[in-house]
């Protein structure tokens, strides 16, 4: 059986990619005598465009480097397979959503903050048994399912479509948000950013949700609109949040995010590049094989949907 012959590309940019798809069986090639691309950078989008141009008739299949791929949305469509990192970063990022609601639930941003022991005044809420709110129905959320499991949450999964949603108590469409959002403890952000999703929390989702309710967003920043949730924090209209995307990105020095006792920021480290490249690296060696194979590949991204 032929080798498939990819190319990678830009050059130069992740020396580690070439042996991953050396590795799933391919051979890598010059752009112009391949059948699939893997795009090594993360916001090139011209670059990616004008080599589809030059070469588009003969790549059948394109693998783009991040989950969230929604700087290539221009570029994409139907005449190729697209595959993606969707689901591969989704347990260091469902890990990192865990310790966020328990920093967040727990206070522990309040006593991290704080310059001497809190005798009187302890602050905190427990995550067992709380009712917790997953918008995003991918791979993030399945992960974050199962490892909230053990503390009995009650966890609702809101979601493209009511699909019933493994380890939910209930799945509702993103048309339901609103009524979800009054009794939960907390909203985790882990949606896929989309016209339908950019913007979701504005500040009439924010003042639905209870004053000790705390968002977690680890997936876009654009998901919340900023100042919006700047005014909930600094009047208390929220328990908290905890963000490790925000709009801006990077937060300036001096945003009024950074001096709100009520918001925790981590620097969007869900998956840092230490996590990310081997398990890019493994997810490029199996799409390999299995095109050339005649598989089914990992992570296709729906065209029509943008993600």
């Amino acid at each position: 059986m032929p080798r498939p012959k990819i190319a990678v590309m830009p050059d130069g940019l992740r020396s580690w990619l070439g042996p991953a798809v050396e590795a799933g069986g391919g051979e890598v090639v010059p752009v112009g005598h391949a059948e699939a691309l893997v795009w090594s950078s993360p916001d090139k989008v011209d670059g990616l465009a004008e080599v589809l141009a030059d070469h588009g008739d003969h790549l059948r299949w394109v693998q783009l480097p991040w989950a969230g791929i929604e700087p290539f949305v221009p570029v994409l469509d139907a005449d190729r397979l697209w595959t993606c990192g969707k689901g591969v970063y989704a347990e260091p990022v469902a890990e990192l959503a865990l310790a966020l609601v328990l920093a967040g639930l727990r206070g522990i941003g309040t006593y991290a903050r704080s310059h001497s022991w809190r005798e009187h005044g302890a602050v905190g809420a427990n995550l067992h048994g709380a009712r917790v709110v997953a918008v995003g129905g991918g791979a993030i959320t399945e992960s974050f399912a199962r490892m909230v499991a053990p503390f009995d949450v009650e966890l609702v999964v809101v979601r493209r479509t009511d699909e019933p949603f493994p380890g939910a108590v209930r799945t509702v469409h993103l048309d339901a948000l609103d009524g979800e959002l009054p009794d939960a403890a907390v909203v985790l952000v882990a949606a896929a950013l989309t016209p339908a999703t950019d913007a979701l929390f504005d500040a009439r989702r924010l003042a639905l949700m209870s004053p000790d309710a705390w968002l977690v967003n680890v997936a876009r920043g654009r998901h919340v609109v900023t100042d919006d949730l700047v005014a909930a924090l600094e009047v208390g209209n929220l328990g908290g949040a905890a963000l490790d995307v925000t709009d801006p990105e990077p937060l300036p020095d001096g945003h009024p995010l950074w001096r709100l006792p009520n918001c925790i920021i981590t620097p969007h480290v869900g998956n840092t590049p230490e996590m990310a490249v081997p398990l890019l690296t493994a997810r490029i060696t199996e799409n390999v094989r299995r095109w050339g194979a005649g598989e089914e590949l990992l992570g296709p991204v729906d065209v029509a949907a943008g993600y």
